[in-house]
């Protein structure tokens, strides 16, 4: 059960400059990730691997552009964030980094490693059941309790320029201006960001067939939710119900398609990234699929795939690079 939230911080909305001044924040926070050159998939083809982040995804620029904000004064009271697992080890991580308590609420049924993850980094875990509570509502309700700061994954300015911060990175290893950024997408926080640090390229954000509301609504032009009974999805980071206003709005002004791929081919992607030496999640690896299942054009244009994560249960990746997945 969803609900719409509303964060109470005088709006603007998130640019180009504002993804420059957040990696003036971040500074050398996050790790620099490899960039991968892939030319037996075709000329200037390269995989950006956010799935080596440290806690194993991008979120950790998000999440530390925003908390980093959060005045000395005000940091013993904390954050609360909701999430399946990513955003909740990138909250936590920051979060104990600027000496700041976390509170995180997740899905009873998050991937036993995230959750593990998660507490490791010194957070406490509120779980909720996905089917018949609002993580929303809980998490709101505990914010205004505790007077901490409500870190939402994708609908917060800031948290979008931070995520931003990879395609300028990515830009900066090219040494040459990208053509087309193919990128996963759950909430649209890191196309988001990457679209408006790379305003002159194709923008083409890929989500799991039957959860793919971003690619619907910006063909529509206006925000549509995933459809009833979706299917189950391995793609957990992705099983986002509704796109935001931020994020739509910077994937609609910049011209942003979408595509989906079949769970079939997330596992191919999983396989290919194995071989490569990573180890990337099912939500993490579906830019790579579409590459691979021959859904973007593999003409020459310099082409940044994003593998944007590598939290996934032990036994189920297992399974997948056996095969049997």
């Amino acid at each position: 059960m969803e609900m719409k939230l509303t964060i109470n911080r005088a709006f603007r909305a998130p640019s180009r400059n504002g993804i420059l001044a957040a990696a003036e924040r971040l500074g050398d926070i996050p790790r620099v990730t490899p960039l991968l050159s892939l030319p037996e998939l075709g000329g200037g083809i390269a995989l950006k691997a956010e799935s080596l982040q440290l806690g194993g995804a991008f979120k950790l620029r998000g999440a530390y552009n925003r908390l980093a904000q959060v005045a000395p004064a005000d940091r013993a009271r904390g954050v609360v964030a909701f999430s399946s697992g990513n955003h909740a080890q990138g909250v936590a991580r920051a979060a104990r980094l600027l000496g700041m308590p976390a509170a995180i609420v997740m899905p009873a049924d998050a991937p036993r490693v995230k959750l593990e993850a998660t507490a490791a980094l010194g957070a406490e875990i509120i779980p909720y059941d996905r089917a018949t509570e609002s993580r929303e509502a809980i998490a709101a309700r505990l914010a205004e309790e505790r007077g901490a700061v409500l870190l939402p994954s994708f609908d917060d300015v800031d948290v979008v320029e931070g995520q931003g911060t990879v395609g300028l990175e990515a830009e900066r290893q090219y040494g040459a201006p990208i053509a087309r950024v193919v990128v996963p997408c759950g909430g649209g926080g890191l196309a988001a960001g990457i679209s408006l640090a790379l305003p002159d390229a194709e923008i083409i954000i890929v989500e799991p067939e039957g959860w793919d509301d971003m690619g619907r609504s910006l063909k529509l032009g206006r925000i549509v939710p995933v459809e009833p009974a979706a299917p189950a999805t391995a793609c957990d980071a992705l099983q986002t119900t509704r796109v935001a206003e931020i994020t739509f709005g910077a994937l609609h002004q910049a011209g942003a398609r979408g595509l989906s791929v079949s769970e079939a081919e997330v596992r191919a992607a999983m396989r290919y990234a194995y071989s490569l030496g990573l180890v990337v999640e099912p939500g993490g690896a579906v830019a790579l699929a579409a590459l691979l299942a021959g859904k973007v054009a593999a003409d020459g244009a310099t082409t940044l795939v994003v593998a944007s994560g590598s939290n996934v249960d032990p036994a189920a990746f297992a399974r997948v690079i056996g095969g049997a997945g």
